[in-house]
């Protein structure tokens, strides 16, 4: 089997995803794919294609992705809390003024899925889940019968997705593995200011996940100097979300700082 590499979530974070591309590289992957979200929370969207095109990433379509193909009014983030929608709004807003046309059709050329056999196991790769593209799977919400269901259904036996930020890997009963990504423009809500993705060794379908370091602070001051939301810079800052933070269920909140 080949070693890949696989991310989530760069959000306009552009040294956090060029940290965990050169990474991957230095790892020996043979194939790097990205789950989506190019856009939204980071001060520079404009910058992902040129990145993910120098490296050779094959991408699929996030939410953020299909919306600024299409000219949506807003993310399709899928929230449901007023607050959470209020800063989606902000970030929605600043990346569509800074999306070209030639990016939008960039954009709406990418997949909503991709499909193919490594190892003797069918892999599904999207950017929510198999059924829906803003579907958010969090571990604690998710249960073995309800994850071995949509592997069955979308005829998959390695499922892996983002979308909701955090990172973890669970296989169910049946032999179906789901592993949600994370992302790497985005830090994982446990205090720590790091890029994430997930590696795929050449001998494994089990995950890695791999934490990268890049100047988080240099990414925050250019946060500030785009006028972004304070709240934002200080995630990339320390660690702990500040936002969006009424979507995530009991368990994943109690583990982070608010």
């Amino acid at each position: 089997m080949e070693p890949i590499a696989v991310l989530g979530g760069p959000y306009g974070n552009h040294l956090a995803l060029r940290a965990a591309l050169l990474d991957a590289v230095a790892r020996g992957a043979e194939r790097i794919y990205c789950l989506g979200d190019l856009g939204g929370f980071g001060p520079r969207p404009g910058a992902m294609i040129p990145l993910l095109e120098e490296f050779g990433v094959v991408t699929v379509a996030g939410n953020y992705d299909r919306s600024l193909a299409e000219r949506s009014p807003d993310c399709g983030c899928g929230y449901t809390h007023p607050a959470d929608n209020a800063f989606a709004r902000i970030a929605y807003a600043f990346t569509d003024a800074r999306t070209s046309d030639p990016d939008r059709a960039w954009l709406g050329r990418l997949p909503s899925e991709l499909r193919f056999t490594r190892g003797g196991r069918r892999y599904l790769l999207c950017h929510g889940s198999p059924r829906r593209t803003n579907e958010f799977l969090f571990d604690s919400a998710c249960s073995d019968a309800f994850l071995a269901r949509l592997a069955r259904e979308s005829g998959a036996d390695q499922v892996l997705c983002t979308h909701t930020g955090l990172h973890w890997e669970r296989e169910v009963p049946g032999g179906a593995r789901f592993v949600n990504v994370g992302a790497v423009g985005r830090p994982a809500n446990d205090g720590r200011p790091l890029a994430w993705y997930v590696w795929l060794a050449a001998d494994r379908h089990e995950a890695e996940f791999i934490s990268v370091p890049y100047d988080a602070e240099a990414m925050a001051r250019e946060m500030e100097t785009e006028g972004l939301p304070p709240e934002f810079a200080e995630t990339i800052r320390t660690g702990w979300w500040t936002t969006c933070l009424e979507i995530l269920p009991a368990k994943e909140r109690a583990r982070g700082r608010w």
